[in-house]
């Protein structure tokens, strides 16, 4: 059963310009350090920044929580498979609101361009 669904787009320049004004500190408290080690090994790194950026916006949208109250941007994590498709970790606090909610999986489409990058999520809940 489907319990929510969030969407995001973020400007790529918006993410550019955060991680070149505030440089390790911006990245340390969004990302985990498996996205940064991804995203840094692209040619363009913003635009997968941004893409990270959207997926986490877009599963707390679909807690219908946000960020800040019940977990921060790092209890969210977006990693790959081999095949290439992205997938969520929760962890800490994000990991417990979904266990009390009954939250078992959480799927996530990551997409961007020369200019934005959007995500979209699905939290499907326990039967």
């Amino acid at each position: 059963m489907i319990f929510g669904i969030g969407i995001d787009v973020v400007e790529n320049a918006r993410i550019a310009d955060a991680i070149r004004r505030h440089g390790d500190n911006f990245i340390q408290r969004i990302y985990q350090a498996a996205e940064v080690e991804y995203c840094q090994a692209m040619r363009d790194p913003p635009p997968h920044f941004a893409a990270r950026f959207a997926a986490k916006e877009a599963v707390s949208k679909a807690f219908g929580t946000g960020f800040g109250g019940h977990f921060s941007w790092r209890d969210i994590e977006v990693r790959r498979k081999a095949s290439g498709e992205p997938f969520i970790v929760l962890h800490g606090g994000a990991a417990a609101l979904a266990k009390r909610l009954g939250v078992c999986t959480v799927f996530v489409t990551l997409s961007h361009s020369q200019h934005y990058a959007v995500a979209n999520a699905v939290l499907i809940k326990e039967d």
